[in-house]
């Protein structure tokens, strides 16, 4: 049976990617705890070319999506992985000017009505969250941060992103090695 709907978001991971020669390899992924929301919008453009006084062809193209990535907190170990901050002798956390943001897979899990579905972006860069906070008052209000997050497609294979329903042969290992497609035979 498939979903007539989804919601929630868990199980969020990241995997470093490593670019040598043109190809593309994903460390172990990492499990992020706290998400919160997740939002992507597609990236890309309708190409029209017009003849004969009316739309002879039209292509989209798929560069990917943009969005953003709302956490309770964005953990150190991330920051340091991926955005490039430091960590000193002392236990903190340096942001340098000249650090450079890693590539990496973000994978993700929504429930449905039916069946979960676990989620891979193959190629993503992240920005620096805003630092932000506010005064408490009678209640407490968790802060949370936020990663703005573009995906593109990976270099070496074009591919943008992967779901695997629950059920699938892929499924139960999802989050123990980046999930990349198996050819037909």
């Amino acid at each position: 049976m498939s979903n007539k709907v989804k919601f929630g978001l868990k199980n969020v991971h990241y995997a470093v990617v490593t670019e040598t020669d043109g190809e593309i390899t994903y460390d172990t992924p990492k499990p992020i705890r706290g998400a919160v929301n997740l939002t992507l919008d597609a990236a890309g453009e309708s190409v029209q070319f017009y003849a004969d006084d009316s739309v002879y062809y039209e292509e989209n193209t798929n560069d990917g999506y943009t969005g953003s990535l709302e956490m309770a907190l964005i953990p150190d170990e991330f920051r340091v992985d991926v955005l490039g901050d430091e960590l000193d002798a002392n236990g903190a956390l340096i942001e340098n000017k000249d650090a450079k943001a890693k590539h990496f897979a973000l994978l993700f899990e929504f429930d449905g009505d039916a069946k979960k579905t676990r989620h891979v972006l193959y190629y993503v860069l992240a920005s620096r969250p805003s630092v932000s906070g506010s005064t408490r008052t009678n209640t407490k209000e968790p802060q949370t941060e936020t990663l703005n997050i573009t995906a593109r497609p990976a270099p070496d294979t074009g591919d943008v992103k992967a779901k695997v329903p629950q059920g699938s042969a892929a499924y139960d290992t999802f989050f123990e090695a980046v999930y990349t497609k198996t050819p037909e035979a």
